[in-house]
């Protein structure tokens, strides 16, 4: 059974903060291939944390 866009939002989140398990990451990537609303969901996911994460590292090297 296709998991619903509801869950695999949820388990995009999640896996932004642990390891998402073999049967999870499986169930993504068929959803996906079906669903461009939640893949362009993933993908925005990754770059905000990309951005949050270059941001942060730019503003620790900024002199006090």
């Amino acid at each position: 059974m296709m998991r619903s866009c509801k869950e695999v939002s949820r388990l995009v989140s999640e896996g932004l903060d642990r390891d998402l398990g073999f049967g999870e990451r499986v169930a993504l990537r068929v959803h996906f291939l079906m669903c461009k609303g939640c893949r362009n969901f993933e993908g925005q996911m990754t770059m905000l944390r990309k951005v949050l994460r270059d941001l942060s590292r730019s503003e620790d090297e900024r002199p006090v």
